[in-house]
């Protein structure tokens, strides 16, 4: 594992969002993105499907029957970007609803443009 910790950056609303989940959904992505930071990924993180690989990764936590998801990026070797947080409510299956994914999608390209910005190419 890398010593070296990767700078945290929040894309558009996803620390607010992020704050508003239950304590204890937080402190569960909160250690998530700690651990991105460090290199490291947490037992429950995996690959978001639809974004070619595993730069792209969502952790699904559990409380009180509801189910919430936080997306974050890696794939930038000197950041992490948080992208999203939030309750997941289709009706059926596992799948994460299409405004979610589009939103995923729009957030990555302002979280690249940063990085070129911020450390180069």
């Amino acid at each position: 594992m890398d010593t070296t910790v990767k700078r945290l950056f929040w894309v558009a609303s996803s620390k607010k969002d992020l704050k508003a989940l239950p304590d204890e959904v937080q402190n569960v992505f909160g250690y998530a993105l700690h651990l991105a930071q460090r290199g490291d990924t947490h037992s429950s993180a995996k690959p978001l499907r639809g974004f070619g690989g595993a730069g792209v990764l969502e952790v699904v936590e559990k409380h009180e029957g509801n189910a919430f998801r936080a997306v974050y990026t890696v794939t930038f070797s000197q950041a992490v970007y948080a992208l999203h947080a939030f309750q997941k409510k289709s009706s059926s299956g596992i799948a994460t609803r299409k405004e979610d994914m589009e939103l995923i999608k729009q957030r990555l390209k302002p979280a690249r443009q940063h990085y070129e910005q911020e450390f180069g190419k």
